[in-house]
Order: C-alpha cells, then sequence, then structure tokens
C-alpha cells in the first residue's frame, strides 16, 4: 500500500424515487446514499459496513456506475466517473471491477466457466480465442478451481466454487481497484475464511485496491485496512480498522460490535444500547442525526441538529455530536 490516493468519493447521493408524497406534499424520495465522502489509497482495503437496507451496497454500484449519479463525485485515479457516458466510461470500466454477492445469479446459466471468464476480455478488445483460453485456465489455477472446470456450467458447482469463478472473471481483465460487494455472505461459513485469504492473497500478487462491502464485522477487521460505518445512508464513522474495533467512537458503531455473537457474554467489552430494533425508513428520516431515534445518548440537539464530521483520534473520525461535546 502506498499514500497515493486511488479514489476519492466527495459528497455522493444516490437517490430514488418512491410512491406517494411526503408530508410537504412533495415527491417522496428514498435517500439511498445521502452525501457520502471517503477515500481509498492504492493498495489499500476499505471496507464499509452497516445493518442490510443502510445503503452500503448502493454506494458500490453508485461508484462503479452501475447505477446513474444523482450528485457528487467520484474521482478514480483523478478522473470524475460521475461525469462520463457510457462510452467514456468503458476504459475504466476494465480497471474497475466488481465481485457480487451472490454468485449464481451474477453468472449466466447459458455459458460455461471459459466463456463467463473470457467475457469481458472480449468486450475489452482482446479477441484472440487461443491467448484468452490461455488466460482463463491460468485464472482458474489461481482462484483454487482446475482446467476441466473450464467446459462446465455455473449449476455444476457449490456456492463456494461459483464465487471463485466470479473473482477469476473480476480478474480477468486485470483490474487496478475491485468492489467487493458482500462477496461471502452467501456462502458456507467454513467457505468464508477460504475465500478472505484468496482475496488477500491475490490482493498481494496482483497490488489491487479493495472496497469490501459486509455486515460480518469480525470478517471485515480481518481483511481491512480502514472501515467507514454506515447508517440511513450515511457515514457515522470511518477509523483504521484496529482503532475501529478497540474505540468505537459513535453509539451506532458500539451497537454492531455489541451485537457480535461471542462463545462467553463475559467476555464483551461494550454495552449495547437499547433503543428501537430496526431502522426508519429511508424516505422518512427528518433533520438532526438519523440514528438520533435508538440512540439511547440522544438529546434535543441530536433530534434537531445534524452532526459534524470531526476528528476524534488519529485518522479517526465521526459524526456524533456526543464525541464533539467529549473533545
Amino acid at each position: 500500500m502506498d499514500d497515493k490516493v486511488l479514489l476519492e468519493v466527495k459528497g455522493l447521493k444516490k437517490y430514488f424515487p418512491a410512491r406517494g408524497k411526503g408530508e410537504d406534499g412533495n415527491k417522496r424520495i428514498v435517500k439511498a446514499v445521502d452525501d457520502v465522502s471517503f477515500h481509498i489509497l492504492k493498495g489499500e482495503t476499505f471496507g464499509l459496513v452497516g445493518e442490510s437496507g443502510c445503503g452500503k451496497s448502493t454506494t458500490g454500484r453508485t461508484i462503479s456506475r452501475l447505477y446513474d449519479v444523482t450528485d457528487g463525485s467520484i474521482l478514480f485515479d483523478g478522473q470524475d466517473l460521475a461525469k462520463m457516458n457510457e462510452r467514456e466510461l468503458k476504459p475504466f470500466r476494465k480497471r474497475m471491477q466488481t465481485i457480487f454477492q451472490d454468485p449464481y445469479s451474477s453468472l449466466n446459466p447459458g455459458m460455461n466457466v471459459a466463456q463467463l471468464i473470457s467475457e469481458p476480455l472480449g468486450i475489452q478488445g482482446f479477441k484472440n480465442k487461443k491467448e484468452n483460453r490461455e488466460k482463463v485456465l491460468e485464472l482458474l489455477e489461481k482462484v483454487g478451481l482446475k482446467p476441466e472446470h473450464a467446459d462446465r456450467y455455473p449449476h455444476e458447482f457449490s456456492g463456494g466454487q461459483r464465487q471463485r469463478i466470479s473473482i477469476a472473471r473480476a480478474l480477468s481483465v486485470k483490474p487496478e481497484f475491485i468492489i467487493c460487494d458482500e462477496p461471502i455472505s452467501a456462502l458456507d461459513v467454513s467457505v468464508q475464511a477460504q475465500v478472505v485469504n484468496m482475496l488477500e492473497d491475490l490482493q498481494e500478487e496482483y497490488g489491487l485496491t479493495y472496497l469490501f462491502i459486509a455486515h460480518d464485522l469480525s470478517m471485515v477487521r480481518h481483511i481491512s485496512d480502514r472501515i467507514g460505518v454506515m447508517y440511513l445512508g450515511k457515514l457515522v464513522e470511518v477509523a483504521p480498522s484496529d482503532e475501529l474495533y478497540d474505540h468505537p467512537a459513535h453509539p451506532y458503531t458500539q451497537a454492531l460490535l455489541a451485537a457480535i455473537p461471542v462463545p462467553d457474554p463475559k467476555v464483551r467489552n461494550i454495552t449495547a444500547p437499547d433503543g428501537q430494533a430496526e431502522m426508519p425508513s429511508l424516505s422518512s428520516a427528518g433533520t438532526g442525526c438519523k440514528f438520533a431515534s435508538r440512540c439511547p445518548f440522544a438529546t434535543e440537539r441530536c433530534k434537531q441538529e445534524e452532526p459534524k464530521w470531526i476528528e476524534v483520534g488519529p485518522e479517526h473520525f465521526a459524526a456524533c455530536h456526543l464525541c464533539e461535546e467529549n473533545q
């Protein structure tokens, strides 16, 4: 990892229209990603965590421009992807790839493994079938599969093997940056560690940079250099991996860490905040801190005023009035 910023996201917003009208009479919108900013250094793994529905996968898909950008900028190696059309994006598609959560849904069942892995090569202009076949066999070996698997179809593999095929496909065009969108959540627990270890080995070999999206906080700590915590479309905390786990600043981060199952309850260092069990709707969140309705430490200020992004420690940032008052 070096100090060069490969990806910088500034004020990213992705809104979706919703049915009906809001209290102000205007058409309702879902603020899936609402003014999110962070950066990822070259060779780094940046983890993005939060509950289901918090907007982390939408953030990844917007960065890769699978979704159009409502507002903000996505600076990849200094170039703003947010303002590019599909023709302008094509060279960057080669440099930026995605591994999706469900490998069965993301693999065309009518194509065999060789076709699946070589398809991105054809799109990017690599037309030599012999060379592409050799590349496929090389990648299969890299991800722990065998040459004879090249002529089989997705339904003939286990979930873990299908995800390995997805990883090989992502690697086929030699990308610099890979968005890992919950790549292990659909896999058996016994396979998850194998896939994560393989991703780390591939990162070291190819000099890859990862955005690793997940809700399994223990696994995210293992693979990530820094971690961002999302809640209702906003980042609420960013810190180096060990710092976040050892000294969580935001009450929501504390709640997430306290929810991690442990064999012995006496081992827990953090008490889970009380509060509502479910997140409010993304379309109903009003003014103030979005976590206020669930936070046991919330004050009137929290309900009225949105917290500012402050530095609570070296490279450790949080958006919380409580953190600001304790400075």
